[in-house]
């Protein structure tokens, strides 16, 4: 029972992350403010997924049972609606006593998800118990570093969430530069858990293995970038340097895939989305790079956030969902591995439109990447709920 009660409330949690991934969409269409997206594309779409899974994954990575099986279900409520009311302080003039309940209880129940994964492992903290069987156990020295950055990844998105809630209650911070608070929350904790996450699970999918070497760079330097570039912010040294440190390792991880790939002769629907966001990773950071040596257009800043969210993180979040839930388990004409590779292609294209619009395109490109996106996130939305409801209710 507690296994069902877990993976329920993990599933309403990708739920509200497809729900906000799609609201995104409609509100960047719509010309939302640049903040509006980010509380809609970081806190709402990809965290919010990162925490569905993260109830999953995380224990048996482990080698544990969620502590508190009823702590999905329980925790929702709170970050959702946080969300909603971040977004609409974002984007309409609300008063401050509205913006402070959201943050604070989008802080507050985000901190108690992560307490409970934190409490969940207490006891490895270290990864060593990783729960691989006797059949992979030539993997567990890369499951044992995976899980070592896994705690890692937690220990920032805690570091994001608390700021968050201290710069809205007036509680001692080392940093109020909100645009620090999301590296830490998008680069520190989602992209880090991502790679140590995807070095565990599509190696097993691809029935391949990852270069060790490439597995030793990629996880320190994930782990070191984002600090560097969030007491970094706005400008300066250490930002620059950030960035180097972070590009090494995004750029590694987007080898270290192409290698796994090129190895298997196994091929799944996820697996262009994985490794399309890979791509868009290596973009995205091309893009910081060329901020933190130089002047940057509001074009290319939100060229850099969407490429960002949206394609490294989103694509690959696409993939991986793909990978848990295939599309072509359903028994409906309409939902195939087509349609999700469909999805993939119009998000992968109208990145790249906006890319080329903010750089020297008309807003017409831009508008055209917008409308492929969001219908890209519709189609991707639409696909999980079919295959939910066909599975579960």
């Amino acid at each position: 029972m507690s296994a069902a009660t877990v993976s329920r409330g993990a599933r309403r949690f990708l739920l509200a992350g497809l729900g906000f991934l799609v609201v995104w969409q409609v509100a960047a269409l719509g010309g939302a403010p640049r903040g509006v997206g980010v509380v809609l594309g970081l806190h709402g779409f990809v965290l919010h997924t990162v925490a569905g899974k993260a109830h999953s994954l995380v224990p048996s990575y482990f080698d544990r049972e969620l502590a508190f099986p009823r702590s999905p279900s329980l925790t929702l409520p709170a970050t959702a609606l946080g969300v909603a009311g971040m977004a609409a302080a974002e984007w309409v003039r609300l008063p401050e006593l509205v913006e402070l309940l959201a943050a604070t209880l989008w802080s507050l129940g985000f901190i108690a998800v992560l307490a409970t994964l934190f409490w969940t492992v207490r006891g490895n903290l270290t990864g060593a118990e990783t729960g691989t069987g006797e059949h992979n156990a030539d993997r567990r020295a890369v499951d044992r570093v995976a899980n070592a950055f896994v705690v890692v990844a937690l220990a920032y998105l805690v570091a994001g969430a608390y700021v968050t809630l201290a710069v809205e209650l007036g509680l001692p911070t080392p940093l109020v530069y909100s645009p620090a608070t999301s590296h830490l929350l998008a680069v520190g904790g989602a992209t880090l858990l991502l790679f140590a996450v995807e070095f565990r699970v599509l190696p097993r999918f691809l029935v391949a293995r990852p270069p060790r070497p490439l597995v030793g760079v990629v996880l320190p330097a994930a782990a070191i970038g984002p600090v560097l570039i969030a007491t970094g912010l706005p400008a300066g040294s250490r930002l620059r340097w950030g960035g180097v440190v972070e590009a090494v390792a995004v750029v590694g991880f987007a080898l270290a895939l192409a290698v796994t790939v090129f190895r298997s002769d196994r091929w799944r629907v996820g697996f262009p989305g994985v490794t399309s966001g890979a791509a868009l990773g290596v973009v995205g950071v091309g893009l910081g790079l060329a901020f933190a040596y130089a002047a940057a257009t509001s074009g290319l800043v939100r060229a850099h956030l969407w490429v960002n969210l949206l394609g490294f993180l989103g694509l690959s979040i696409f993939g991986l969902t793909y990978q848990f839930y295939p599309p072509g388990v359903s028994t409906r004409r309409w939902v195939s591995d087509r349609t999700g590779l469909v999805a993939i292609g119009l998000v992968a294209v109208g990145l790249l439109l906006e890319v080329v619009g903010a750089v020297n395109g008309p807003q017409a490109v831009v508008t055209a990447g917008r409308v492929a996106t969001l219908g890209g996130a519709w189609l991707h939305a639409a696909v999980i709920v079919s295959l939910f409801a066909e599975r579960y209710w």
